[in-house]
This record gives structure tokens, C-alpha cells and sequence, in this order.
């Protein structure tokens, strides 16, 4: 008889951890594991059952595009929804398997507590993180955001049977706007929306994206809107 397959909090091995409550509704937790330290900021409370996961570029990071993007939706999505959100600091960024598995681990420590439903956010190399991390999340995963992304390691993105909204500017200068028509064309569905006048930070139209997004996010987790593939 074959063991059970390990979670992903399991696989990454977790010898000690500990938090900090920032403010009542922010936690900044680490865990050290043999291949880093796992950072996570965690905006609402722990049981929450709608939760955000936020994936950084390839130089990690917490705080986001688009003028510390993760940092005011953690706020404002919690406030206005009470849809917590968790940013994932990488153990090692640029590093897609364990990049992943830091995001599944975090979701593993979510459900642990509650959560129930994920959307999944990156940015640059952190938008292959987000795509890849919805389908290892399958049924859980509501959505997935990518902001600016790379199309390397979106190969499997046909495999993504969820909503998937991707934003690029026009005047992006490391990673062309077409990158985001590749991942679309490879899932098969998606909303392609372009940000004009926006470079790689996507930091001429913070506003805007926020707005966006506090309205997709959102959608994502009401029953009726939650299977549609192209919102």
C-alpha cells in the first residue's frame, strides 16, 4: 500500500516558524526550511475563506507593481469584501519549481485555517508562478491575475480551467505586450487588457489597475461567476 501523497506545507519541510502580528489585521509570518526563508504578509484574519495570493517578479519582493499594488488591495480587499490576501516572499526567486511550491505552501497554510477559494496574482516571472500555482491548485483556484507576465513556463496554461485576466502596458521594456497574447493563445481563453502609456512597473495607472481589480477579484468568489472561463 502506497503512502500518501505529501502537501505541499509536507514537501517543504518546515523546521521552525514564527509571526508577528504588524497590525489587527496584518501578520507577517517566516518559516525556514533547508532551501531559504518563506515570508508571507497576511492581510485579514486567518479563517478567511476567500483569499488572494500575491506572486512577485523575479527578484521576489512583497509590495508589488504598480505603486506597492499588493500591499493597498491587501488593505482595501479585506476592508470592503473581507477577502484576506497573502504575499508570498520566495525562498529562492527566479526559481519556478520552488517559486510554485512556495505558493502552494502558502495556500496549504490558508486551508489549514479555513480558506476555501483562491485567486492567484503575479507579476513578470511571477505571473508563470500564478499560472502554474492555479492549475497545482485545481478546483480551489477561482482565478488567476497576471500582471506584465513572461510567457516562459506558461506551456501548460491550457490546463488552466478558471477565469485569467492579463494586464501588460504598451510601452513595457522587458517583456513585450505580446507576451500576454502568447499566454492567452496557449490557455485558450483570457481577457488580454492593455494599460497605455505603461512600462514593466505598470506605475503610470496604479488607480485604474486597482479599480480593475477590486472588481474582478471580487467576482471571482460570487457562486454564479465562479466557473465562467472568459468573464
Amino acid at each position: 500500500m502506497s503512502d500518501p501523497p505529501r502537501s505541499p506545507l509536507q514537501i517543504l519541510g518546515v523546521m521552525a516558524a514564527d509571526e508577528v502580528q504588524l497590525t489587527p489585521t496584518l501578520r507577517h509570518i517566516e518559516a525556514y526550511t533547508m532551501e531559504g526563508l518563506l515570508t508571507l504578509l497576511w492581510h485579514g484574519a486567518p479563517e478567511a475563506e476567500n483569499v488572494l495570493v500575491c506572486c512577485g517578479g523575479g527578484m521576489g519582493g512583497l509590495l508589488g507593481p504598480a505603486d506597492a499594488l499588493y500591499h493597498s488591495l491587501g488593505e482595501s480587499l479585506w476592508d470592503d469584501f473581507g477577502i484576506a490576501t497573502v504575499r508570498v516572499g520566495y525562498r529562492k526567486p527566479n526559481h519556478l519549481p520552488r517559486c510554485v511550491l512556495d505558493v502552494a505552501a502558502a495556500a496549504d497554510l490558508a486551508g489549514r485555517s479555513g480558506a476555501k477559494r483562491f485567486v492567484i496574482m503575479g507579476h513578470s516571472f511571477g505571473g508563470a508562478v500564478a499560472v502554474q500555482a492555479g492549475i497545482v491548485l485545481d478546483q480551489h483556484c477561482v482565478g488567476v491575475v497576471t500582471l506584465a507576465t513572461q510567457s516562459a513556463g506558461c506551456e501548460g496554461a491550457a490546463e488552466l480551467t478558471v477565469p485569467l485576466l492579463l494586464l501588460h502596458g504598451d510601452v513595457d521594456e522587458i517583456l513585450p505586450m505580446d507576451t500576454s497574447y502568447v499566454v492567452q493563445a496557449i490557455a485558450g481563453h483570457g481577457v488580454v487588457e492593455i494599460l497605455q502609456g505603461n512600462g514593466h512597473l505598470l506605475d503610470q495607472s496604479p488607480d485604474k489597475i486597482r479599480e480593475r481589480l477590486t472588481t474582478w477579484i471580487p467576482d471571482r468568489f460570487t457562486p454564479q461567476t465562479r466557473n465562467p472561463p472568459n468573464p
